[in-house]
């Protein structure tokens, strides 16, 4: 009972607003920052790190690198402080933690983009091209 009561204020709380973004794309926060009596919003550009999923306690972690110093800063993404999340890019990464991205600087801590990785032109595919490990594979494609 106390449960249901609990999700549905929670729910009530959701936003829907925002775009869907991933590990690795590069997103530009719109954070409300209250100074004395005036509100600004400052707008904070990185790569997503981490993302951390529960309900209206969900939030994720954008890294960026201001004047040669790496700075890491966690957004709860319900929060009615953030004005928008613009989706700069989309990166491709297999990991769900981009720890390692720490301990790189440069252009090492580069990420592949998306469109990119659409831009490569298929290889055309012959009898014997295919390899594992440097190993060629034997196969035999058919001829249409």
């Amino acid at each position: 009972m106390l449960n249901a009561a609990i999700l549905a204020i929670e729910t009530a709380q959701l936003r829907t607003d925002l775009p869907a973004f991933r590990v690795g794309d590069t997103v530009k926060v719109h954070y409300k920052i209250v100074e004395g009596e005036k509100e600004r919003v400052q707008v904070f550009q990185g790569v997503v790190t981490k993302r951390h999923r529960g309900g209206a306690g969900a939030s994720f972690t954008v890294r960026k690198v201001s004047f040669g110093v790496g700075v890491e800063r966690i957004f709860l993404q319900h929060s009615p402080r953030i004005e928008r999340i613009e989706l700069v890019s989309r990166g491709v990464v297999r990991r769900a933690r981009l720890y390692y991205l720490r301990e790189l600087s440069g252009k090492a801590a580069r990420l592949r983009d998306e469109k990119d990785r659409l831009q490569a032109a298929p290889r055309a595919v012959t009898q014997g091209s295919l390899s594992l490990r440097g190993r060629p594979l034997r196969c035999s494609i058919a001829a249409p």
